[in-house]
């Protein structure tokens, strides 16, 4: 917990550090008028629950719409083949940077799930249980509008059913 915590730490960038700074900025501010307001009791009890309402919220929403629109980018699978003769799953596909940004560094989470003949249960339940899971974190700087290929092995890996694999990835 201590070595995810001083990583993510780490991998704050310098938006992260206005957001956050602005966040306790408006946090102070309006703990501030609502002391100076306290004659007008409605209005400072509303500035008080707001201030830690903004307190509480905003640095997980903005931290993920920040990273949603400013590190765009897209993974796409080409070759996912479950190897014969080993028990093992290859992976290959690439990743696009689609933002203005360049990337320093982007960890690549695999998901591989179980399919289902409903739907339903393909769409919105297996991608968020995967049986097994693999991370590949990729060094290279990506510049905008650029990719980077890659390729994993996931092994140990025998399932004898159709499955489906996911990928999402975080990059800074």
């Amino acid at each position: 917990m201590k070595t995810q915590l001083l990583h993510f730490i780490d991998t704050l960038a310098l938006y992260d550090y206005l957001l956050f700074g602005g966040i306790l900025f408006f946090f102070f501010l309006f703990l501030i008028l609502a002391v100076l307001l306290h004659h007008r009791l409605t209005l400072a009890i509303t500035l008080i629950l707001t201030a830690f309402l903004l307190l509480l919220g905003a640095p997980l929403g903005g931290y993920l719409l920040l990273h949603k629109y400013l590190y765009k980018h897209t993974i796409t699978l080409t070759t996912v083949q479950d190897l014969e003769f080993t028990d093992a799953l290859l992976l290959k596909g690439d990743i696009n940077n689609t933002s203005k940004q360049s990337f320093k560094e982007c960890t690549l989470y695999f998901g591989v799930s179980k399919t289902s003949s409903i739907k339903i249960l393909n769409d919105k339940v297996y991608p968020y249980l995967p049986f097994r899971r693999q991370t590949l974190t990729i060094t290279q700087s990506i510049k905008p509008n650029g990719a980077e290929t890659f390729k994993l092995l996931v092994e140990p890996f025998s399932y004898p059913k159709k499955f489906s694999v996911t990928a999402w990835g975080v990059c800074r």
